[in-house]
């Protein structure tokens, strides 16, 4: 198991728990991450993965934005601090500014074109 497919559960499983607390969805800000995501989409084990993390099938939606990452001190409270694939693009390249400014204030303004949507319940997941 790589890091990224690593951080793309745990991404899910707060995106799970921010959804049953009826919050926004968590802005999916990691190129390297999302490339994980886009990777276990294709596969037949994806279904599962959700049921283990999110406890629902998670869909992924393409919608962009600007701004805060919201969930940060949720992530610090479950897991410790971010590690670097997080700042990392598709194309492996490390945002060195980005994580020494996360790594100064425990913040992340980044972009981001996608992030969670929910489309099932946990009696619909197949595995």
């Amino acid at each position: 198991m790589t890091t990224a497919t690593i951080e793309l559960g745990r991404f899910l499983t707060l995106a799970g728990l921010r959804h049953r607390a009826g919050e926004t969805a968590p802005q999916m800000f990691s190129g390297a991450v999302d490339a994980a995501w886009h990777s276990a989409l294709e596969g037949e084990g994806y279904p599962a993965l959700c049921a283990r993390t999110a406890g629902e099938l998670v869909g992924h939606s393409e919608t962009g934005g600007h701004g805060p990452i919201t969930w940060i001190s949720v992530y610090e409270a479950a897991y410790g601090p971010l590690p670097e694939i997080w700042f990392t693009d598709a194309d492996g390249r490390l945002d060195t500014a980005m994580l020494a400014v996360y790594r100064e204030t425990a913040t992340v303004t980044a972009s981001w074109n996608c992030g969670p949507e929910f489309t099932g319940r946990p009696s619909e997941i197949t595995e």
